[in-house]
């Protein structure tokens, strides 16, 4: 008996996904100012007129290019976020983590990261999905700290701007690019002693 066929992928996500990539390679090579939709648009085969079926503009397109960029992230920290570990350990890996895959980014792909960056200057919908995506995860693990004890902040909404506040300075995409010139180890120490500090001030009540 033959296995059971898996369901086609429809059109439009694969052409979707491959102008993404398209989008990608040219944003890398050209940078962001010299993509276009009608290079775009060659490069697959197609009319620019199609390319607007699928990305109304090509603002649309380019963040597009960051959402694709920022999934892995969202990946890494959600499983992070759903590990059976101790809250405080948890809370502990998804800062370290997200300032360490923010860097990687950087570093693998500078041209990609500095349109998320400008995005998030810019307020743009990509950024605030992704923030907000990412201050769920910090919440649900702040939440259940709080339930296990673990925690035990004098105000929760208080406690999460606490939060914001004291990990700008190494998680914020802007401040990533602007410390790009320094060492990983330095930040990472510097880093792990503000986590540190945010820890105990969250299990003590100091906040």
């Amino acid at each position: 008996m033959s296995p059971p066929r898996r369901p086609p992928v429809p059109m439009a996500d694969r052409i979707d996904a491959r102008l993404i990539t398209i989008a990608t390679d040219h944003v890398r090579r050209l940078g962001p100012g010299r993509v276009t939709v009608v290079g775009v648009a060659q490069a697959a085969g197609m009319t620019h007129a199609n390319v607007y079926r699928y990305f109304p503009s090509k603002q649309a397109l380019i963040d597009a290019v960051v959402g694709e960029a920022l999934k892995p992230i969202e990946a890494v920290l959600a499983d992070i976020a759903s590990a059976p570990d101790p809250a405080d350990d948890k809370l502990e890996r998804l800062v370290l983590d997200l300032a360490r895959v923010y860097r990687d980014l950087l570093e693998r792909d500078g041209p990609v990261f500095r349109l998320y960056v400008s995005a998030v200057e810019a307020n743009r919908a990509v950024a605030r999905r992704h923030r907000g995506r990412i201050r769920m995860l910090v919440e649900r693990v702040v939440d259940e700290g709080i339930t296990t004890g673990a925690f035990e902040p004098r105000d929760r909404d208080r406690a999460l701007s606490f939060l914001t506040d004291v990990l700008y300075r190494f998680t914020h995409p802007a401040a990533v690019l602007a410390d790009a010139g320094l060492a990983r180890d330095v930040l990472d120490r510097r880093l792990a002693a503000v986590v540190r500090v945010a820890l105990r001030a969250l299990s003590v009540g100091l906040i």
